[in-house]
């Protein structure tokens, strides 16, 4: 069990932190591996057979077998090295992010040429930051 973090209690956000990338060493190499064309083959050829050369948790496995995009993130899985297998989907990053939000690719691409999110309930208010 890791220890609690000023940055625990941010609406909705997973922080990609040492802990993170310790738990989630395995799913990203799997991700970043399909980077390389005979590793997308082989990926294609054998999803299971593939994946299984990754010793991920059950869950991650199945996280990264269902296209679970945010929950990847939630057992450590890098946004940079998940967006390859999004790519390998046929997804690019601006769809990858309206996916991950619920707001579809249109909504979030409006959004963000609007300025981004509001910050109004998007911040943390935690006592450490006010001393």
């Amino acid at each position: 069990m890791t220890e609690s973090k000023p940055y625990d209690d941010i609406p909705g956000t997973v922080v990609f932190d040492s802990d993170q990338a310790a738990r989630g060493y395995h799913l990203n190499q799997f991700c970043i591996s399909l980077r390389l064309q005979p590793n997308r083959d082989a990926f294609k050829a054998d999803p299971e057979t593939y994946i299984d050369q990754y010793p991920m948790s059950a869950e991650q496995r199945e996280a990264a077998l269902n296209q679970q995009w945010n929950r990847m993130l939630e057992l450590g899985g890098n946004i940079y090295y998940t967006a390859k297998l999004a790519a390998y989907h046929g997804i690019n990053f601006q769809e990858l992010a309206g996916l991950m939000t619920g707001m579809g690719s249109t909504s979030y691409r409006k959004m963000m040429v609007d300025g981004g999110r509001s910050i109004d309930g998007n911040r943390y208010k935690s006592e450490w930051q006010d001393k």
